[in-house]
C-alpha cells in the first residue's frame, strides 16, 4: 500500500522525501502509523529501481546527465514517471479482500478521485461486508460473554460495536451517492469523478 500512496502523492506533484513523509502522515495518518524514514527511503529506492519514479531533473540513461533538482536544503526531489503513472493506475484498479482491510482501504479511499466508479463501488461494498462481519463479531461477544467481561473490556466491545455501526452507515451513504452519481447525466463540471 505504501507504493500506491507514494505514487499517488507524486502523481499530484514532485516532492522531496521530507515533504513526501509529511504528506503521507497527513493524508494517511488517521489510518496508518507514522511512516518512518527507515521505511520511506528504501521504498523510494525500490520504486526508482523499477523505473516508477525518478529524481526530478534527471534525463533518461544515455542522454547528458542534468543534476537533480533539490530543495533549498539540498534534498532530492522525486517525481513519478510514465511507467509509475501506469503502475499507479494498476494499483488503483486492484480490488480484492486485501483492499477492504483498514490500512489498504484508507489508502485506496485517499485516491478515490482518481479511481473509476465501478472500482470505487466494489471497494466500498467489500469494505461494508468486512465491517458488517466485524460488527457481528462484536455483537456475538456481547451476547455470549458480556456477563464474564470486566467493565472495561465490556466498554471496549461496546465502543467497537458503535464504531462498526457508524462505519456501516457511512459506507451505505457513500455507496448510495456513488450509485446515484453514476446514473446521473454528465455534469457541467468535467473534473467531477
Amino acid at each position: 500500500m505504501l507504493d500506491l500512496a507514494i505514487l499517488g502523492l507524486l502523481h499530484e506533484s514532485p516532492m522531496h522525501g521530507y515533504e513526501l513523509r509529511k504528506q503521507l502522515n497527513t493524508k494517511l495518518g488517521a489510518i496508518r502509523a507514522a511512516i518512518s524514514y527507515g521505511v520511506l527511503y528504501p521504498t523510494l529506492r525500490r520504486l526508482q529501481t523499477r523505473g516508477w519514479i525518478t529524481e526530478a531533473g534527471e534525463t533518461p540513461a544515455g542522454d547528458e546527465a542534468v543534476p537533480p533538482l533539490t530543495s533549498r536544503r539540498g534534498r532530492v526531489v522525486y517525481k513519478i514517471t510514465a511507467e509509475g503513472k501506469e503502475r499507479f493506475q494498476d494499483l488503483l484498479a486492484k480490488v480484492g479482500p486485501e483492499t477492504y482491510e483498514d490500512a489498504a482501504f484508507g489508502v485506496h479511499f485517499a485516491f478515490f478521485s482518481r479511481t473509476s466508479v465501478d472500482v470505487r463501488l466494489r471497494i466500498l461494498e467489500g469494505r461494508r461486508r468486512k465491517i458488517e462481519e466485524r460488527r457481528e463479531s462484536f455483537r456475538d461477544v456481547l451476547a455470549r460473554a458480556a456477563e464474564r467481561l470486566d467493565a472495561y473490556t465490556l466498554e471496549l466491545q461496546k465502543h467497537g460495536l458503535e464504531a462498526a455501526d457508524r462505519e456501516v452507515r457511512w459506507l451505505e451513504e457513500l455507496i448510495a451517492n456513488e450509485r446515484k452519481n453514476s446514473q446521473s447525466p454528465p455534469a457541467d463540471n468535467p473534473w467531477r469523478p
